[in-house]
């Protein structure tokens, strides 16, 4: 592995790779400032980059622990339109949903929607375990609930590819569901876009090297296997930050 001086100036690739994932993603460092060069600081963009961030992690996050099955936790009658005291419904649906299954920790992560037409908030979910339907109905017990595991995939796709689809969807909602009220107004501060349960975060294996190629042909041996998809913002004519990669391995 490739060991940068910290004395040295030149610029050097930075990879993080999610082993547990099957990916990785990292840009072209700059010693003398420490941070990639070339992002802009307006708050367009830093809205655009939190988004990305978040679908970063939230993928991240299912493909690791193969979140494979998507739920939906929806109120009865007027519905709830309080985005806080749905965090509390929901905290305590997945506490009393852990005692019921065992009380072991299982790692789950969801979403909250507002509802079009102002009938309030629903919940999107992914677990990566089988849950009878109806404890999720009873344990939840206010309105209707459904969970399918995505199993309508090419033939030979298993949970990672499943998982990965399931982490689309729930970065779909998570990426518009609170940028706005319910009334169109600004997002309230300090609620998360997404929640999880902790503990189960994967963790990166920070690559190093003088070159992209290098950081590559390190991952890959991390993994035992080349990788089956390679992203690189070289290849983008928009591209407006630092050269920058993302990479995925199968199953």
């Amino acid at each position: 592995m490739y060991l940068r001086d910290p004395r040295r100036r030149e610029p050097y690739w930075s990879l993080n790779l999610y082993r547990e994932a099957g990916e990785a993603g990292g840009c072209l460092r700059v010693p003398e400032r420490g941070e990639p060069r070339g992002w802009p600081t307006d708050p367009e963009r830093s809205a655009v980059e939190a988004s990305r961030r978040a679908r970063g992690q939230i993928r991240r996050y299912c493909a690791a622990n193969r979140l494979n099955r998507l739920g939906t936790l929806t109120y009865r009658g007027a519905g709830c339109h309080d985005p806080v005291q749905l965090r509390d419904n929901v905290g305590g649906f997945f506490k009393a949903l852990r005692q019921a299954l065992g009380g072991e920790a299982f790692p789950y992560l969801w979403v909250p929607e507002w509802h079009p037409g102002g009938h309030g908030l629903h919940v999107h979910f992914a677990v990566g375990r089988y849950v009878r339907q109806t404890l999720i109905r009873d344990t939840w017990g206010r309105g209707h609930v459904h969970i399918k595991l995505l199993s309508n995939l090419p033939v030979g796709s298993g949970a990672l590819e499943e998982a990965r689809v399931s982490a689309r969807y729930l970065s779909k909602y998570a990426t518009k569901a609170l940028d706005q009220d319910e009334m169109g107004g600004p997002r309230r501060p300090g609620l998360h876009r997404y929640e999880v349960a902790q503990g189960f975060q994967p963790q990166a294996i920070n690559c190093v090297g003088q070159t992209f190629e290098d950081v590559v042909t390190q991952a890959s041996q991390v993994m035992g296997a080349a990788p089956v998809q390679v992203w690189e913002s070289a290849n983008e004519e928009q591209w407006r930050g630092p050269p920058a990669c993302w990479i995925a391995w199968a199953a």
